[in-house]
């Protein structure tokens, strides 16, 4: 089941794994750099996966994360991104290529990882300002966002149009919204994060309704042949916070817009939650989803065992996975993991030498 071709909407994927969207601030003036080229190209020509998706990517200057992040707001970013797809494609043209795009929110302006443990920036290292559903801070540590006006939440809604319709023209196969991991859509539908009083706040209809807002005119911008999903938070693992009631709320509402799959996360609200991890740790929460929404149901967080895959998809918890550190740590990951009686047929003709005994 797992190593067979698997449908999400009109695309069609080689098999149920697929390389997980991994920031590696590594772009150019919001274009990928070499090392996109290297990094991604590795993943294509050696994983065995049934998809990829590109990291998570900004609609506007002030979404970033970081200055190193990829962006899809301007004419260069199209032209840079294109040159990109057509690349990889040729590499392997059966692999479909789907975009993540996102907004920081107040998690913006901050170092990268590897310095100063990702915290934020200072004038000096040309920071910018932060913008939040309500002004306040992720962290003592962080500086304070400013509200969102009205005009402002409008202005997000176009730059998300325009980076949809740029990831359409560059050649994507299928489209992600980024919805969780305290960026600025999963701030919005957080109690924690969102203490408006205007129609953008109070209950849960409230919080969600600039992402549904979102998901309605991507939905239409989108093309119906290929597919589109989201990334949303099933739980904040913090007291006060979202829980897995609120994401099958939002899931149904997803999926009533014409959403293909959500890819379910979890924590990330705040620099520090309750979550703890061990292999498969978000698929109860999965299971409690799935069994409400029709659509397919991704997930991601430790699925580095193909049995637990297997496993967790007969019993119905999920549709299929995304996997990133298991492909960083070893791109023939699916090769080590796969039982070579049962999947000899999925080895490449070129490597099938090394799985014949002598």
């Amino acid at each position: 089941m797992i190593f067979k071709n698997f449908r999400v909407g009109k695309v069609s994927f080689l098999n149920r794994i697929v390389v997980s969207p991994m920031c590696q601030y590594s772009a150019k003036d919001g274009c990928p750099s070499y090392w996109h080229y290297k990094h991604l190209s590795g993943l294509l020509s050696n994983s065995l996966a049934g998809g990829l998706v590109l990291e998570s990517t900004a609609v506007s200057k002030e979404g970033k994360i970081t200055h190193k992040d990829l962006a899809i707001y301007k004419k260069k970013h199209e032209t840079e991104l294109r040159k990109l797809i057509i690349f990889l494609k040729k590499i392997d043209s059966k692999i479909p290529i789907g975009i993540q795009i996102s907004h920081s929110g107040r998690k913006g302006s901050a170092n990268l990882p590897w310095i100063k443990n990702g915290n934020p920036l200072n004038k000096k290292q040309k920071s910018w300002k932060t913008y939040a559903p309500s002004s306040i801070r992720r962290s003592s540590k962080w500086p304070l966002p400013e509200k969102l006006s009205l005009k402002k939440i409008n202005e997000l809604i176009y730059k998300f149009e325009k980076s949809t319709l740029i990831a359409k023209r560059c050649g994507f196969d299928f489209l992600e919204i980024h919805m969780a991991h305290g960026y600025l859509l999963h701030q919005f539908m957080s109690p924690i994060s969102n203490l408006r009083e205007d129609s953008y706040g109070g209950d849960l209809k409230s919080r969600c309704k600039l992402l549904l807002e979102i998901a309605t005119k991507l939905r239409k911008i989108w093309p119906k042949n290929k597919c589109i999903g989201a990334r949303i938070t099933g739980h904040d693992h913090c007291k006060g916070g979202l829980d897995t009631s609120d994401a099958i709320w939002l899931s149904r509402k997803l999926e009533n817009i014409g959403f293909d799959y959500v890819c379910i996360s979890s924590g990330g609200i705040l620099p520090k939650t309750n979550i703890k991890f061990k292999p498969g740790f978000r698929l109860s929460i999965c299971k409690k989803i799935k069994k409400h929404i029709k659509i397919k149901v991704r997930t991601s967080g430790l699925m580095n065992k193909i049995y637990l895959i297997e496993n967790s998809i007969k019993k119905k918890n999920i549709d299929f996975v995304a996997v990133g550190r298991a492909f960083l740590n070893n791109p023939r990951w699916i090769l080590n993991q796969i039982n070579k009686k049962n999947h000899i047929n999925n080895v490449p003709k070129q490597y099938l030498r090394a799985f014949i005994n002598n």
